[in-house]
């Protein structure tokens, strides 16, 4: 009751910040942020973007992946132009969706020769109807969680290597949502092996909470791996809030159009929805912090699964199957077996 009271009224937290305070408000303390270096998936709209305008106007490099580089391109020179103060702005292809496209952009990223201090995994999709990635994942957890779990794994030593030799920490944040604690069940690892054999029905709704869970499961093994490398780089979890963005753009019609207008008072703005983000990434006051979810630039508590360092170890070996690259056609992880194609999904942009 406390906390839902705190929300509507935008009272600060310990942090110091509360549900209205807006991302620029977030990085007031870190006005310079030119000897960052930060990767953000989803850059092109809606609350990453806010998150790269933020960032840029402080002062920042920004690595814009995504799938079309027409939008990136867009996008890029939005920033320019908006950001005097913005460091460079380098665009690369990107489809979340698939190993081999994750792949080629960690290679084109690691052969450019630039530091990494922050990876945000911002990237989301609401996919309405059931679709298999090319490497037969259904397609919200491929993008929302596994194509990031890849990411960051061909990106870890490159962070590590970046604060060992500047001395200044890195961070990862993963954007998560608290409808993480929708997904009820003890066995997310099960949840999907149903789903793609077509043994469970497809919940779009479910199947977004469970990749929302993922991203906290995720955190938390990360944030112990990244203990027992002795690197210098955290990694926590955010939950942005509620905002309407494109994310649901597949779900518009006369009954979500007629929630979200019911709700209007209930939603963050975008530039408040980037605060948490913005806030966990470069803020003073979460130096050293790992393994943790934030609200509204607070630390908060997650689900009771997504609290699971059972689940999470359990998550962490499965997606580290899948995510392995195999020569033969199909990959087993206990009894489930993926199908495993090879993507063309970025090909025609990989010499664009």
């Amino acid at each position: 009751m406390l906390t839902s009271l705190r929300y509507l009224t935008g009272t600060a937290g310990p942090s110091g910040f509360g549900s209205r305070a807006t991302a620029e408000d977030a990085t007031a303390a870190c006005s310079d942020l030119r000897h960052i270096t930060a990767i953000i998936t989803g850059a092109t709209s809606g609350i990453g973007a806010e998150t790269a305008r933020v960032l840029a106007k402080r002062g920042a490099r920004l690595v814009l992946p995504a799938r079309s580089l027409k939008t990136a391109e867009e996008a890029r020179a939005r920033l320019l132009a908006e950001c005097p103060a913005a460091g460079d702005v380098v665009v690369l292809p990107l489809d979340l969706s698939s190993l081999a496209s994750v792949r080629r952009f960690a290679a084109r990223f690691l052969a450019l020769g630039l530091p990494l201090n922050l990876l945000i995994n911002n990237a989301g999709k609401f996919a309405d109807r059931f679709t298999l990635s090319d490497d037969g994942v259904e397609m919200t957890f491929a993008t929302n969680y596994l194509g990031h779990f890849l990411l960051t794994k061909l990106l870890l030593e490159k962070m590590a290597e970046t604060a060992r030799k500047t001395g200044v920490e890195g961070r990862i944040v993963n954007v998560s949502s608290t409808i993480h604690s929708w997904f009820a069940g003890d066995d997310a690892v099960g949840y999907i092996d149903g789903v793609i054999r077509r043994k469970i029905p497809y919940d779009p709704t479910r199947a977004y909470a469970l990749s929302k869970l993922a991203n906290v499961l995720h955190t938390r093994a990360l944030a112990d791996h990244l203990k027992e490398m002795k690197a210098n780089v955290t990694a926590n979890c955010v939950h942005p809030g509620i905002v309407r963005t494109r994310l649901i753009r597949e779900r518009d019609g006369l009954v979500t159009n007629t929630v979200f207008f019911l709700a209007s008072k209930l939603l963050k703005t975008i530039p408040q929805a980037a605060a948490t983000t913005c806030y966990v990434a470069v803020h003073p006051a979460v130096a050293g912090e790992s393994g943790k979810y934030f609200a509204d630039c607070n630390e908060a508590s997650p689900s009771r699964l997504g609290s699971s360092g059972e689940e999470a170890a359990k998550l962490w070996s499965f997606s580290e199957e899948i995510a392995a690259e195999e020569k033969e056609e199909s990959v087993r992880v206990g009894s489930f077996r993926l199908q495993v194609q090879s993507s063309n999904a970025d090909r025609g942009l990989a010499f664009a």
